[in-house]
């Protein structure tokens, strides 16, 4: 709990102290530290500022602060000394409060942070075992989620947040990310840093900074930097950023041990060197770690480096490694931070929530969030005045817009970095550029695009009829099994048609689904997916949408309400809710096993070209719909395609399945849940009254309930050609789309 939630004569042990730097520091200064007993004395007749009683003296603390500073409670102190100790009422001993503390900070939140196609998600499906959606293109993630697990004797609070290029109020995942920072405050940020990509990556590190935060840099997909044949000093970058860079590959568990090792490290206070001058023994496996691995491949044998040897050359290498740094702007805007920053009051409570360093550099960049922030504050207008005259006088200096220069300065620091730890040898992939000249062809792309998806349903229907066809035998065998043992009765029916013949029909369809997703999830995880978006752009924007619209729209080939929800990634309102519109008519896969039966029915040849042909036409559909809208309904400002290309890469085996089965597994779910409900209700109303008294199955289920229902309804969809039987498989669709099977 946090201290603000302490009353009046209540006590409690400090767990820890969040927000971010030096208020931080501050706060730790007057005597807030871990294991310490402090004490509500007196709350204000508003409740705010508070008084304690820590460490033998007396200290005020707005709300704001004391919100920010982790605790337990008096209550909970004497429930877990009452287990622990054999008399309850013997004194509590400092050392035992430092225990109880320390017990209870064992909980570490961290937050993932990166862009999109850095390998974050997959660091987090590999740390915490989940089984979230990894794809190789912008947007995928467009929630937070969050996974538990213990290491080290630590419990870790992991969320993987949406993945963004800055943190500028532009597109919701930036205001997301930027938020769950500032309100979540993480106890470490693992900033997931693309080896391959270097550059750009480094633009959200160097915001993150700004921010003040304590952070970890994790340099994902390094094997595809070794492979290339390019060099990075990962020490030199660590010192030249202030923040530990960690060499890992998610898909492989690869240094992840590592980086937790020196998560810990950093989140208990620890530094590269300690207080005797020793490199700590963590951060030596770390540094040593990929050599040592390379050896034993090599050797078959552990064959470490002399330690004291290593340890000696990196302290003559490296200070501190763990500090803050400012990123230097260059001293004409260095001049303007400084001048906007010190308009904030060295004791006002927006400390503790924000660097100043931050707001200043965001008001300069004419943020809008900030600037709603700050006017807030009582002093806002002299924040304001100043800030622009700060613009002004930049503009008429360099003759440059400020948000532009603070850019340039950040791209222009990371340039400098990597000149001095990155050694470029191969300045372009062979690969991507060979499958890029073949797949985004100006005449050859569509074709293929068009094979591609054909393939994928030819495939969906030859290699599933298999399982199909055993599924079915064994359904078949079951419910002939439990027919031959019950007598008869409603029981029976209910169990046979109703239960195992409502699920059985359905579930049959899981191999066509599954195959389906992977081949899906192959097209994403290869890269493939965003060169569709890049070679769809123009049609997509003749029918007044944006480029970006196509991943969603492909998404609702799978599942239409996650198709929907990554729409958010499409920085255009208009284009973002035309895309929204028709979603829906693409067909998602709950549609599929009524396409599959319909197909089986009427069509014994050429099964995979028709139902290619109904997705085809749902897409058509859907072309004229968005046509309409845009230039009819929905009016607003189009937006510039700016779209990541990522490498191609060969998706793991273990990924693909993963993903795939978690789809299969929503699937399955649902037999249990709504599919199986209906099913029962469906039997229920297609069985009575009067079930025996009639000896033909048609004149039975046109005297039932269903029956009843659907001639009731007849009228209604008489003009579109349907009779009552037509109506009872529409109302069966309400409860779910694969029951009109």
């Amino acid at each position: 709990m946090r201290l603000s939630e302490l009353k009046t004569g209540e006590k409690g042990v400090i767990v820890k102290v969040l927000g971010h730097g030096s208020f931080r520091k501050r706060i730790v200064e007057m005597g807030f530290v871990r294991g310490k007993l402090v004490t509500v004395l007196l709350n204000a007749p508003l409740k705010d500022p508070i008084k304690y009683q820590v460490m033998g003296y007396e200290i005020l603390l707005r709300k704001q602060e004391a919100e920010l500073i982790e605790v337990v409670s008096e209550s909970d102190i004497a429930t877990i000394i009452e287990h622990e100790k054999e008399s309850p009422q013997m004194p509590i001993v400092e050392e035992e409060l430092q225990k109880i503390a320390g017990t209870q900070r064992r909980m570490i939140n961290v937050a993932l942070v990166g862009n999109p196609n850095s390998g974050k998600t997959s660091l987090f499906n590999v740390a915490s075992g989940s089984t979230e959606r990894v794809g190789n293109y912008s947007g995928v993630t467009v929630d937070a989620k969050e996974g538990y697990f213990s290491f080290q004797g630590y419990k870790f609070k992991l969320t993987d947040l949406p993945g963004t290029y800055s943190l500028t109020a532009y597109s919701p995942e930036e205001l997301y990310v930027r938020k769950h920072i500032i309100e979540e405050t993480p106890d470490i940020i693992i900033n997931v840093v693309d080896a391959s990509n270097l550059e750009r990556n480094l633009y959200l590190t160097t915001q993150l900074i700004d921010m003040n935060v304590r952070m970890i840099i994790a340099l994902n997909m390094y094997d595809e930097l070794e492979k290339s044949g390019n060099q990075l000093d990962c020490l030199t970058l660590s010192k030249l950023l202030g923040v530990p860079v960690i060499p890992t590959v998610s898909t492989k568990g690869r240094g992840i041990d590592h980086l937790f090792h020196v998560m810990i490290n950093l989140y208990e206070g620890s530094d590269y060197i300690d207080e005797e001058g020793n490199i700590n023994p963590e951060i030596m496996d770390y540094l040593t770690h990929w050599h040592q691995e390379e050896v034993i491949e090599k050797d078959h044998q552990p064959q470490l480096d002399d330690y004291a040897h290593l340890n000696q050359h990196l302290k003559s290498k490296i200070e501190k490694i763990f500090r803050h740094i400012h990123i230097n702007h260059g001293a004409l805007l260095e001049e303007a931070i400084d001048l906007v920053k010190s308009k904030f009051p060295v004791d006002d409570p927006i400390r503790a929530v924000y660097s100043t360093r931050f707001l200043a550099i965001k008001l300069l960049e004419k943020d809008k969030e900030i600037e709603s922030v700050v006017k807030k504050l009582p002093y806002s207008q002299y924040v304001s005045d100043t800030r622009d005259k700060m613009l002004f006088y930049i503009k008429e200096t360099i003759h440059e817009d400020s948000e532009s220069a603070i850019m340039d300065a950040k791209y222009g620091y990371i340039a400098g970095a990597l000149k001095e730890v990155f050694v470029n040898v191969q300045q372009e992939k062979k690969l991507t550029k060979h499958l890029d000249a073949v797949l985004t062809h100006k005449y050859l792309s569509y074709p293929i695009f068009l094979l591609i998806l054909f393939l994928i349903f030819q495939i969906t229907f030859s290699v599933g009829q298999y399982p199909v066809g055993w599924i079915e035998w064994i359904f078949s065998g079951f419910g002939t099994l439990v027919g031959d043992i019950m007598s008869e009765g409603p029981l029976k029916n209910l169990l046979v048609d109703g239960i195992i013949g409502g699920v059985g029909a359905v579930i049959v369809f899981l191999p066509n689904i599954l195959i389906l997703y992977i081949c899906i999830s192959f097209l994403e995880d290869s890269g493939y997916m965003a060169r569709a978006s890049f070679i769809m752009d123009q049609i997509m924007h003749k029918i007044g949408l944006h480029g970006k619209s196509f991943i969603p729209l492909v998404m609702g080939f799978g599942c239409n309400v996650p198709a929907i929800m990554a729409t958010r990634m499409i920085e255009s309102r208009k284009s973002r809710l035309i895309t929204m519109l028709i979603i829906p008519l693409m067909s998602c896969s709950a549609r599929l096993p009524v396409f599959i039966i319909l197909i089986s029915a009427f069509f014994t040849q050429y099964q995979g070209l028709i139902l290619f042909s109904i997705y085809i036409f749902g897409v058509l559909l859907a072309a004229l719909m968005a046509r309409i809208f845009s230039k009819v309904l929905i009016k607003g400002e189009d937006l510039p395609f700016v779209m990541e290309l990522p490498p191609y890469r060969m998706p793991t085996l273990k990924v693909t399945l993963r993903h795939s089965w978690s789809k299969g597994k929503e699937y399955l779910k649902k037999m249990g849940g709504i599919i199986l409900i209906a099913s029962v209700i469906i039997w229920f109303f297609g069985y009575f009254p009067n079930h025996d008294q009639y000896q033909n199955v048609t004149e039975q289920q046109e005297n039932s309930y269903l029956g009843t229902i659907g001639k009731s309804i007849e009228p209604t969809i008489k003009p579109l050609g349907f009779d009552w039987k037509m109506g009872i498989g529409l109302l069966a669709g309400i409860g779910a789309k694969e029951l009109i099977a």
